[in-house]
């Protein structure tokens, strides 16, 4: 170190404690007090003053007095030159570092002269430039709110800070235009002025999820410097939704062989909550109470519906079915899906034949058209399915008559019947759907034909011709007649007799016929000389 440096050195410090010995014994050694205003952030160089003139000092004895400013800190914000005593901006001076929210802001300085020893008090006061912006501490800042809540809350926020004070600090907040919040302000001491958003009208978190603000904080500088924060408002969601179908009614039609597993349908509702909220789970529900038993399966997470079995057209054709779709909420909210499942028949029934009235006996005189039968048709199945057309051997001498409907049918005679060449008929009748392919069932109907006297007796030989010898005893069977009827019963029965009208009077004195075996015997004995030949009926 250079001898000229320690003589600095100990000079300094010999100044500093002539200066402490002059305010604790003579207070009088302060001869003047000087102030000061200026701006920060003065560029360094600036001249703030003249301490030189404020002092009265001979500026050409200046280097003689070794006019000084000594800040009693670290940092030497001012300097003065010692040639013309201009007070000059040393550092750069930022008010906000030395003082922070103190208002007025001062620094103290002291003017110290040599020769003699002199000390001279400086008060500069630091006046505020609106060099900061209102600052909150995020940029972004996300706010929750449950869509349950009522008209009037209100949520806190965090205030912004601005390093300036008096009209450059903050002043206000303005609030974005928007239909959910407003803005209020409360002054809170130190803190000072403390925002807060009041809910305006309900929220509706499935309306709108999210809303976002935009807070500004301005203060009274001029030109005014501002600073925002962005505010996303989130909704939470609450139970406040029911399940909604995706359709007023879901419809299908399904075959009613239909196997087990055969899907349907799915039937989907959606919920606008969130989370378990909107979680759905479906069951398949009774219009009377409780769990279904239709023939239909669910599955209660994917809605899915399926045939469980056992679907018959003939008894059932339609079903109208309720599923209820319900959150997983705390408390949970539900509704109903209709479906309607409509099963098409198929071709599983044959055609049933009833006999409602019969007459069993006809007789062979009865005229064509006589009704022999009265029968019902049905068939379980629907459409031409269930269409049905009966008929009977073409050969047959019956025919079938059709009621209007197409529901019965009458069995008549087509012509007249004859006993002796058929004298009872077992009648097939078939009833046939006109489904692809085609059911059939039969029925038989059995008549038998009544005789009528319709047929006269028949001698087996016409005429007879007999060889009699003479002188035959009186009550010989000489010879014997055969006749024969095509009917049946008593009106085949025959009986003989003699026209004895037709034979004359001398015949029937010779001859008798037994009437029930045709048998003719003599009555005396023939004589060929008097009877060589005869004739008789």
């Amino acid at each position: 170190m250079s001898r000229t440096n320690i003589k600095e050195q100990w000079l300094d410090v010999w100044i500093s404690f002539s200066l402490a010995l002059l305010i604790v014994t003579n207070l009088e050694g302060i001869s003047a007090q000087i102030r000061y205003s200026i701006q920060e952030e003065l560029k360094i160089g600036t001249a703030v003053g003249n301490v030189a003139k404020d002092l009265g000092l001979d500026v050409g004895r200046l280097t003689d007095k070794n006019l000084r400013v000594v800040s009693g800190t670290k940092q030497d914000l001012f300097k003065v030159n010692p040639r013309d005593g201009v007070l000059l901006v040393n550092q750069r001076i930022n008010r906000e570092d030395l003082c922070a929210k103190t208002a007025p802001c001062i620094t103290n300085l002291k003017a110290v002269v040599e020769n003699p020893l002199e000390m001279h008090q400086i008060t500069v006061e630091i006046l505020d430039v609106n060099d900061n912006s209102p600052k909150f501490p995020e940029e972004n800042y996300t706010l929750e709110v449950l869509e349950s809540a009522i008209v009037g809350s209100r949520f806190q926020m965090e205030g912004a800070h601005d390093l300036d004070v008096g009209l450059n600090s903050l002043q206000s907040y303005k609030l974005n235009h928007n239909q959910y919040f407003r803005l209020e302000t409360e002054e809170f001491g130190e803190d000072g002025k403390v925002p807060f958003l009041i809910l305006q009208r309900p929220l509706d978190r499935e309306h709108a999820a999210q809303h976002w603000l935009l807070l500004t904080a301005n203060d009274g500088g001029k030109p005014s410097k501002s600073g925002t924060i962005n505010i996303t408002v989130i909704v939470s969601d609450v139970n406040d939704n029911s399940p909604v179908c995706d359709k007023q009614k879901y419809t299908i039609t399904i075959k009613e062989n239909a196997p087990a597993g055969t899907f349907l349908l799915t039937v989907n509702a959606s919920d606008s909550d969130e989370g378990v909220n909107s979680e759905i789970e479906y069951s398949l529900r009774s219009k009377i109470r409780g769990l279904s038993s239709e023939p239909f399966d669910l599955n209660n997470r994917t809605g899915k519906l399926t045939v469980k079995g056992g679907l018959d057209y003939e008894e059932k054709q339609v079903y109208d079915i309720k599923i209820l779709a319900a959150d997983k909420g705390a408390v949970s909210l539900s509704t109903h899906c209709n479906v309607v499942v409509r099963v098409e028949d198929v071709n599983d029934n044959q055609p049933e034949i009833e006999i409602t009235s019969l007459s069993s006996r006809i007789p062979e005189d009865a005229p064509p058209g006589t009704v022999v039968a009265l029968m019902g048709v049905t068939d379980l199945d629907s459409g031409v399915n269930g269409q049905v057309v009966c008929s009977v051997s073409g050969h047959l001498p019956f025919d079938l008559k059709p009621s209007p409907d197409g529901q019965s049918y009458s069995l008549v005679t087509r012509d007249y019947l004859d006993k002796e060449t058929i004298h009872m008929y077992d009648i097939t009748i078939t009833a046939k759907d006109l489904g692809n392919p085609s059911l059939s069932s039969t029925k038989v109907i059995h008549v038998d034909v009544l005789d009528v006297n319709d047929n006269s007796p028949l001698f087996t030989e016409s005429p007879y011709t007999f060889y009699v010898p003479e002188n035959n005893k009186a009550g010989m069977s000489i010879f014997s007649v055969r006749a024969e009827d095509a009917d049946g019963g008593d009106n085949a029965a025959v009986t003989y007799s003699l026209d004895r009208k037709s034979s004359g009077p001398t015949l029937t004195s010779f001859l008798n016929i037994n009437e029930a075996k045709g048998t003719i015997s003599a009555l005396q004995s023939f004589d060929f000389e008097t009877l060589k030949t005869f004739q008789f009926r």
